[in-house]
């Protein structure tokens, strides 16, 4: 009687044991029939990709030029006759007369080696490159702009050439003494004695106003001495005096 107790209860056993394998068989089946329509869902299929394709990156031209990228064109703006350069005397190129000691901008264009900034010699000469020796006193610019087109024209094809005053020093003069800003100053306009007076920032606490002269130098060379009372003049007396500066005049406050 107790082994058949004994096979019934492990007959039982197997029975039940082989139940619950079954049922779990069948739910692993589930799952996997379960994962394969998700999966097949993520595949990508040709043609109908859910995720559009990559798009080339075109480089920002701003960002290629910050970084000094080559492949931009570069252009330069050649500079009109009328235009003003930052390095430019405030003088009109039509009407303005080269003298000695002035500084010129030769610019050729697409021609760096021809371009140069030159010296206006004591004997009116300036030099360039291709041509040689060149009279440029007594021309304005736009005059000497043409001739050395023209001399530069035998050496290439349609040169383009611009002609600047870079610095105005034969159209200048001179004051010194007791002014807070003593020297050279440009005659790029009429300019009278008091207007001399205030370009140089006016006269230092110990200054004679009423013994200011010119000295100026004559057309035979002789040199002049002319008086200037500036007490007399700022009360509206004996105004002869607020003469016109000359170039190379000297203005003396002592």
């Amino acid at each position: 009687m107790y082994w058949e107790r004994q096979t019934l209860g492990k007959r039982i056993f197997v029975v039940t044991a082989i139940i619950l394998l079954g049922f779990w068989t069948l739910a692993a089946f589930g799952q996997d029939t379960t994962a394969q329509p998700a999966a097949s869902s993520t595949t990508a299929q040709p043609g109908t990709s859910s995720t559009p394709p990559a798009q080339p990156v075109i480089p920002d031209s701003s960002s290629s030029n910050a970084s000094g990228g080559n492949d931009v064109a570069k252009t330069t703006t050649l500079p009109s006759t009328g235009s003003r350069h930052p390095h430019v005397a405030d003088v009109r190129p039509d009407t303005y007369v080269i003298g000695v000691g002035d500084v010129l901008d030769v610019n050729v264009w697409k021609e760096g080696e021809v371009s140069k900034v030159v010296g206006v010699r004591p004997d009116g000469m300036i030099t360039l490159p291709l041509i040689g020796e060149m009279k440029a006193t007594g021309l304005t610019p736009v005059q000497l702009q043409a001739q050395i087109t023209a001399a530069l024209s035998k050496e290439m094809s349609d040169p383009q050439v611009v002609v600047m005053v870079g610095a105005v020093n034969s159209m200048s003069f001179n004051i010194m003494g007791q002014v807070y800003k003593p020297g050279f100053f440009p005659l790029s306009r009429p300019i009278t004695i008091l207007d001399a007076i205030a370009l140089s920032g006016g006269f230092r606490d110990f200054a004679k106003q009423k013994k200011i002269y010119i000295l100026r130098t004559a057309p035979d060379g002789t040199e002049q001495k002319i008086k200037f009372n500036y007490k007399q003049v700022i009360k509206g007396q004996n105004m002869s005096q607020n003469i016109l500066v000359e170039p190379r005049d000297t203005i003396v406050v002592p």
